[in-house]
């Protein structure tokens, strides 16, 4: 999946009016979720995204570091976090950060963003798997 295809299909599937708005909720997503895995896990699934997607992965990085451990926080954390990246309410960045997640999953190969999944908390889990007609 190239760049435009994927902010096309986020924009599409959450039904967000512009194409800036599909751009700040991938890059709101990502880049909390950049935060919250192993850094070699962040680069293995950035590399499995264009490469303007997996920069926001990448960014969250300390100089590149793969070795970079995770911050423990919960869902709700993780839904702060992405509300304030896309200035929008928690509601709509949960929504949307789902939206991101379920693109994120069609677009990679290998079970990269199963592993993901896997290293991530129950509560974060099932914002990951929910998809976009899931709940949080």
């Amino acid at each position: 999946m190239q760049h435009d295809e994927f902010i096309a299909t986020i924009q599409e599937r959450a039904q967000l009016a512009s194409r800036g708005d599909a751009e700040r909720a991938t890059r709101a997503t990502l880049e909390t979720l950049g935060e919250r895995i192993p850094g070699g896990l962040a680069a293995n699934l950035a590399a499995q995204l264009p490469i303007e997607i997996g920069e926001h992965l990448r960014r969250t990085l300390p100089y590149g570091a793969t070795d970079a451990p995770a911050e423990r926080f919960d869902a709700d954390e993780f839904v702060a976090r992405v509300a304030s990246r896309s200035t929008t309410d928690e509601p709509v960045a949960a929504y949307r950060a789902r939206v991101v997640f379920e693109v994120v999953d069609e677009a990679t190969e290998g079970g990269v963003a199963q592993k993901v999944a896997e290293t991530l908390p129950d509560d974060i889990r099932r914002l990951v798997t929910a998809g976009s007609t899931g709940g949080v």
